[in-house]
């Protein structure tokens, strides 16, 4: 409890210093004459938007209701694609199902997603190519699986893996684990954990719930997305499948084949196209 207390007392004064940096930076930006530094002292509030959207995102929530974790993990990508990596030229896509996370584990799961994203954003080779990262979250009974895909080559990487490590121990408080994989043509980091007694029956109400939804029901929410995705196409969003990581899901499926390394609880929930370099 006191540990809760006193982060989120170290988040309200980090807000706070935040705030105040774009208060004096828009202050400055209107005092100053000159179109460029106008531009660029803009460029720099926007700047700092992005990380007080990525903060607040990665705040320790409060209460013990259920958080919708896709939800949760597409605000917290919008902070980071505004902060750094649009700026970066690196596009972020989504692909998540509808899962409910007990609070500290969703934000648990957001500390380990923003670590592999920024991983991938640092340490990824894209050549000549346009980088693109993936969030990809699904469930598989009682077993979540979050994938972080880019579409980056693997040079870069191989010293970088000891900066996982906090990643990892997040991930074993999660009773789970993180899996690389390699390819040639992508780099992915798998997070891998089983759903607590409370989630995994609020997860099975959700979904027999959207079994026994009513035809029309299903068929409003059918159009409805492909409305959503359409705005998205008009907004230049990355589109949640049609996109060439698509493909290379598809690919990391067929040719990250390595055998177990041991049988373990987990290990038995996890499916054989997940069966990596386990950490």
């Amino acid at each position: 409890m006191q540990e809760g207390v006193l982060l989120r007392e170290l988040n309200r004064r980090v807000t706070n210093g935040v705030v105040l940096a774009i208060d004096l930076v828009s202050a400055a930006a209107i005092r100053v004459e000159g179109t460029e530094a106008k531009c660029a002292l803009s460029d720099i509030v926007e700047l700092l938007h992005g990380y007080a959207d990525v903060h607040r995102a990665l705040a320790m929530p409060t209460g013990d209701t259920l958080i919708h974790a896709a939800t949760y993990i597409r605000k917290l990508g919008c902070g980071m694609r505004r902060a750094l990596l649009d700026r970066m030229n690196i596009q972020l896509a989504f692909a998540t199902q509808s899962i409910a996370l007990q609070p500290e584990r969703c934000w648990h799961l957001g500390l380990i997603v923003h670590e592999l994203v920024m991983h991938a954003a640092r340490h990824a080779c894209f050549d000549a190519l346009a980088g693109q990262i993936k969030i990809k979250l699904t469930r598989t009974g009682a077993l979540v699986n979050c994938v972080i895909l880019d579409n980056g080559t693997r040079p870069a990487r191989d010293a970088s893996d000891r900066e996982l490590r906090i990643a990892k121990d997040i991930a074993r408080a999660l009773g789970g684990r993180i899996e690389q994989g390699f390819g040639a043509e992508f780099t992915s980091i798998v997070l891998s954990f089983p759903l607590t007694e409370r989630e995994r029956s609020a997860n099975w109400t959700i979904a027999t719930r959207q079994m026994k939804a009513p035809r029309r029901t299903r068929a409003i929410a059918s159009n409805d997305a492909v409305l959503t995705a359409s705005a998205a196409a008009d907004h230049h969003e990355p589109a949640v499948e049609a996109d060439p990581l698509a493909g290379l899901l598809r690919q990391q499926e067929r040719e990250m084949v390595v055998p177990r390394q041991s049988a373990d609880a987990l290990g038995g929930l996890l499916s054989p196209s997940h069966h990596t370099a386990a950490s």
